[in-house]
């Protein structure tokens, strides 16, 4: 399982940087507008890194932000892109949401799982 969300988490970030290096033309546009279409992206961004590399979410997540501010500076280089701060805010910001949301998800697992186990054994003698 592992792997998989790996893979998805990996082809979700490609995604992600065509939309925000590639042609303008070719970027997806929706109803939310442009901060609302960065801030679905990059949290689900943090949620699947989040998920796929849950044994090493702070050390991703430090990551992430720093390669978003990577993706941001290299709009410089990119025709018909634009560098913006408050880009960067909105994506870095949503993505750890996205991995906050990760630790939430694994902790509701796991504490799920321990309550399942007790209430499966019954009531020690």
């Amino acid at each position: 399982m592992t792997i998989f969300a790996r893979i998805f988490a990996w082809l979700l970030a490609a995604a992600v940087t065509f939309a925000t290096l590639g042609p303008p033309g070719l970027r997806p546009h929706s109803e939310l507008g442009q901060d609302g279409e960065h801030a679905l992206a990059f949290i689900l961004v943090g949620l699947a890194f989040g998920l796929a590399y849950g044994d090493r979410r702070r050390a991703v997540a430090a990551l992430a932000v720093v390669f978003i501010g990577v993706l941001e500076l290299m709009q410089f280089w990119a025709p018909g892109r634009h560098a913006r701060l408050e880009d960067f805010l909105v994506d870095a910001g949503t993505a750890c949401i996205g991995f906050a949301l990760a630790a939430v998800a694994d902790w509701v697992v796991t504490r799920f799982r321990a309550n399942s186990v007790l209430t499966s054994e019954g009531p020690a003698e």
